[in-house]
């Protein structure tokens, strides 16, 4: 059995083998900290058999001063003596002894704090990481040109004009916009807290923005201060890059809602390939738990955190999407989209920012975490994404 003293120094070599694992290394990590966990934990029980001993003699001395009372009388026979002489006018004097005292804050009821802060579950989709970025800094627009269509040639008589076969063009604009996001933290949390409270505070202002960034991407409503998101309908309909006409609608996940979708995708000769399914989790389970009539699951799906494949078609899970499976969904509301990731382009203006500053609020001791990027996008495909809508049961 380790003495206390030996237990402390087996603490100490412990933090500074912890300083020596390589990033990343999770696994090593946690096995010193269950070890220094239990080491602090056999120190703590030590320290209090340890005080309670204590406890425990004082209160066998002061049982026995109780019975003989003072100068050998009794409890009672001291008490009335001395009620007697502050009568009288006269001192009175007692010996004072400290009494152990047991708080929250003693070695009795020990608290502890883990030395990390365990992160929530991931709430920011892989879709941004996933579209075609294109870096312009200090821009403030950005223009896609695409084509719609192609002509057609035909017969020709001798002579006469050339069949007119013009492609037809379109173009997809990109205005600069400014996402950003804010935070506080009082200094008590940087100052004292033993875990990485600041840290996370401080990264907690760039999921924001990257959570904000893969909603705008499916329904950002366009216009001044706004990306145009892949659901967005522009008023006219003639201005549409993706052709609102070629939308589906599914009332139900069913054992062909994939064929749907994915023949329902590209032109009219081929069947595109090297597309993605965007959709809620609430969805990919409808497919996960879709049986056909024999009982056998429909589907097979291979799941990779946020991305996977449903027979063998790739998808990207986004909570910004509405479920089909949801009954709370109302009909005609976007829920899918399918298609090649690179048909959406979002050009960034500037790198991400992200400060700390102790300057604000600085009397009410607030410190300040703040972050902004200014960035753009839009479809840059004619009817790069097959959309699907909620349907009527």
């Amino acid at each position: 059995m380790k003495t206390v003293k030996e237990m402390k120094a087996r603490l100490r070599a412990i933090a500074e083998e912890a300083k020596k694992i390589p990033q990343g290394d999770t696994e090593a990590l946690n096995k010193l900290l269950v070890e220094a966990q239990d080491i602090e934990a056999k120190i703590a029980e030590a320290e209090d058999r340890a005080h309670l001993q204590r406890i425990a003699e004082g209160a066998g001395e002061g049982a026995e001063g109780a019975k003989n009372g003072e100068n050998g009388q009794s409890a009672d026979d001291t008490a009335t003596k001395r009620g007697k002489a502050l009568m009288a006018g006269n001192a009175v004097k007692r010996t004072f002894g400290a009494k152990a005292a047991i708080t929250s804050g003693s070695t009795v009821m020990p608290a502890h704090t883990a030395g990390d802060v365990k992160p929530a579950f991931n709430e920011v989709s892989s879709l941004v990481d996933r579209v075609k970025i294109v870096p312009l800094a200090g821009g403030e627009s950005y223009k896609r040109g695409f084509i719609k269509g192609y002509g057609e040639g035909d017969y020709t008589a001798e002579g006469a004009d050339y069949a007119g076969a013009e492609p037809v063009f379109g173009y997809a604009e990109m205005v600069k916009t400014k996402i950003t996001a804010y935070c506080e933290e009082p200094e008590e949390v940087a100052k004292l807290a033993p875990a990485e409270y600041d840290s996370m505070i401080g990264s907690s202002t760039e999921v924001a923005i990257r959570k904000k960034m893969n909603r705008e991407i499916l329904y950002g409503v366009g216009g001044a201060g706004h990306l145009f998101g892949i659901f967005h309908n522009p008023a006219d309909a003639a201005e549409d890059i993706i052709d609102r006409d070629t939308d589906i609608s599914v009332a139900e996940i069913t054992e062909n809602t994939l064929d749907e979708i994915i023949y329902a995708y590209g032109g009219d000769e081929d069947v595109a390939d090297a597309a993605v399914l965007i959709l809620n989790k609430a969805d990919l389970k409808a497919f996960a738990t879709c049986r056909k009539k024999d009982g056998n699951k429909a589907y097979k799906i291979v799941n990779h955190g946020n991305t996977g494949t449903i027979d063998e078609v790739p998808f990207i899970i986004s909570s910004a999407c509405y479920a089909i499976s949801k009954p709370t969904t109302a009909a005609d509301a976007y829920c899918m989209a399918y298609g090649n990731l690179s048909h959406y382009e979002m050009p960034v203006f500037s790198d991400m920012d992200i400060q700390r500053s102790a300057h604000y609020k600085f009397k009410q001791g607030q410190i300040a975490h703040r972050g902004d990027i200014f960035v753009g996008g839009n479809v840059a495909a004619y009817n790069g994404f097959v959309r699907v809508k909620k349907g009527a049961n």
